[in-house]
């Protein structure tokens, strides 16, 4: 069961970016659009805060259930969800009636450092959070 979850932990961030990649290509008014346009537009935006979060949340589950969470990985998971962002962004920019923006990347790295700074002092100074509690059950 241990070896089966760690698979399922480490595959997730994979799963996560193409459904990203799928979302991506599809019109921004596709999957949600909400009634007042204001709220509309305040939910799209923030998401970008949160989507490659996750994703640099996943990279790093991923390697702390394979006991491989390390200060310099999780650093360069940081950077790959950061990256993905940036071809997210190029991605978008060839889709009909979706754009890119230099603010929406700085908005995706803003998450993902937000994130990363969290593992830091969570994971790495203190041994607590929720990778604390994948790296034990995993093994």
């Amino acid at each position: 069961m241990n070896k089966l979850l760690r698979i399922i932990v480490f595959v997730l961030p994979f799963i996560y970016m193409a459904g990203v990649w799928i979302l991506s290509r599809l019109p921004d008014t596709a999957v949600v659009e909400l009634p007042d346009r204001s709220l509309d537009s305040f939910f799209k935006e923030a998401m970008h805060l949160v989507e490659f979060a996750i994703l640099y949340m996943l990279f790093a589950a991923g390697l702390a259930a394979a006991g491989k969470l390390t200060p310099a990985l999780s650093l360069l998971a940081a950077l790959g969800a950061g990256l993905y962002g940036i071809t997210d962004e190029i991605h978008q920019s060839f889709v009909p009636y979706r754009n890119a923006s230099w603010i929406d990347i700085l908005k995706d790295w803003i998450g993902v450092a937000a994130a990363y700074f969290h593992v830091r002092y969570h994971y790495f100074k203190h041994n607590r959070g929720f990778l604390t509690q994948i790296s034990k059950l995993v093994r």
